[in-house]
């Protein structure tokens, strides 16, 4: 029997059952595993693939939408791979156009890398802010935060979502309310009673991402990040919006190296909703 042309493979939905594969196809491209965080993805929104007649996937990418499940938003697309053996060959971009279609009207947002900005670009996708990847074991030091947090309790998920949803711009309930199951560890700031902010650490291979990170203001995101950073033994790593820079300058004051620039694109919207100013990382740039 004759192999298949790459164009003529059908892209379908993926479940759970192909959380292999991803990982598999993950690895191929000289990414990390990341098991845990596909099955996030995987199962708080929709992944799409497309079968290696030979075994595995040829490609794959999830999408994550926010907003009322009837007419979503927002969508975030993320996770968007190749199979080394069959890139530069269009395959990519035919399941991008998949998705994009299959979204309809939906604003959409995604992360780019250098290597895959020129395709979305091609696709319609405008450039529209950056976030820079930081990674390493947190150094503690400097004044005390002035700020108070805690370990959140089931008490604290209604003002969580209420915040999440002011400061993202759209409604995440169905992730926020994994977060107890996803990360190890989620906590709150708050001022008289009143939460000024949120983040989790979630495990990811051998270090703890920090997000969501989302906070009233500066020395709010510190106090998290610094909170988070103290229960645990593992390296940091977490996505700050470049906008704000002293955060960043004190996340590298304290230990955390830049690794990557991701450039946030957005479609069918001129910029993403809600206040970035208090929005300092996501919880994984696959998720927007």
């Amino acid at each position: 029997m004759p192999t298949p042309s790459l164009a003529s493979l059908p892209i379908r939905r993926l479940t759970l059952r192909d959380l292999s594969a991803c990982a598999d196809l993950s690895e191929d491209r000289g990414w990390l595993r990341e098991e845990h965080k596909w099955g996030f993805l995987l199962t708080a929104g929709k992944g799409y693939g497309i079968d290696d007649p030979e075994g595995g996937l040829v490609s794959a990418c999830t999408v994550t939408e926010y907003g009322p499940r009837e007419q979503p938003s927002l969508a975030a697309i993320g996770m968007v791979l190749v199979a080394e053996r069959h890139a530069r060959q269009g395959v990519g971009r035919r399941l991008m156009r998949h998705v994009v279609s299959a979204l309809g009207p939906t604003p959409l947002t995604l992360h780019a890398t250098p290597y895959g900005r020129p395709l979305y670009e091609e696709l319609g996708f405008k450039a529209t802010g950056r976030v820079e990847m930081v990674r390493g074991r947190f150094a503690p030091g400097g004044p005390a935060p002035r700020v108070a947090t805690r370990a959140a309790t089931a008490e604290d998920l209604t003002a969580i979502l209420r915040l999440d949803e002011e400061v993202f711009g759209a409604d995440r309930t169905h992730i926020i309310t994994r977060l107890p199951a996803f990360a190890d560890k989620l906590r709150v700031a708050e001022e008289h009673g009143r939460l000024i902010g949120y983040a989790a650490a979630w495990p990811n291979m051998d270090t703890h991402v920090v997000g969501p990170l989302i906070a009233r203001d500066t020395e709010t995101a510190k106090a998290l990040i610094g909170s988070l950073a103290a229960r645990t033994d593992r390296p940091l790593r977490t996505d700050i919006d470049v906008r704000h820079e002293e955060l960043l300058a004190w996340a590298k004051a304290h230990g955390l190296a830049s690794l990557a620039p991701n450039v946030v694109m957005t479609y069918g919207i001129a910029e993403l909703p809600g206040d970035w100013n208090r929005r300092f990382a996501p919880l994984t740039v696959a998720a927007g």
